[in-house]
């Protein structure tokens, strides 16, 4: 990594994660394979931010800042294993899975975070990822509503109106950075840290 780490996957730890590294690496991942329109594609940090916002959104504003950290870092070990579409994932199979959640369960425990997820958490963090995939498929990657309802489900009728605008790679990575240090200060608020 960047920072001078290096990330056993066989064996990740956390002292080994640096969110400057996650942040930087998921600025640069592209959703959709860069399948996108737009001048820059739709990077994984962006859509991490996304769906902490919405997460946030369907909790009415009510929602943990842990839960709100989890969204934000649900997609973090592509910073290290990258951004494969969902059919080519259920191709690999277990071991590619095993290796994510690996990945995965040291990121939580680096940030305070169980290491996986509570059932309620994951609930809302998966929901608030198929409404941002909705608006980036119909946005972003040319499905019409219809087909991307298919895939993704319809999003409530106050979401529909969500608007996308990838952002440049060094300004997706400030944006998530700057998200990830609001949502661990107020994570250690709410545990009286």
């Amino acid at each position: 990594m960047l920072s001078g780490r290096r990330l056993d996957l066989a064996d990740p730890s956390p002292f080994d994660i640096e969110i400057e590294d996650i942040a930087h690496g998921l600025a640069r991942v592209a959703r959709w394979n860069g399948q996108t329109v737009g001048d820059h594609p739709f990077s994984v940090a962006q859509h991490s931010v996304v769906v902490a916002d919405l997460v946030a959104t369907l909790q009415n504003g009510d929602g943990s800042a842990g839960l709100q950290l989890a969204a934000l870092l649900h997609d973090g070990p592509e910073y290290v294993i990258g951004d494969m579409i969902s059919p080519f994932k259920a191709l690999l199979g277990d071991g590619y899975r095993a290796v994510e959640a690996r990945i995965g369960a040291v990121i939580h425990l680096r940030y305070g975070l169980p290491a996986e997820a509570p059932t309620d958490w994951h609930e809302a963090i998966k929901t608030a990822d198929r409404i941002c995939a909705y608006h980036e498929a119909t946005q972003l990657a040319g499905f019409a509503p219809a087909e991307a309802t298919r895939f993704f489900g319809e999003p409530p009728a106050d979401l529909s109106a969500l608007a996308l605008d990838p952002l440049p790679p060094r300004d997706a990575e400030a944006l998530f950075l700057e998200r990830h240090h609001a949502l661990t200060a107020a994570y250690d608020d709410e545990r009286g840290g």
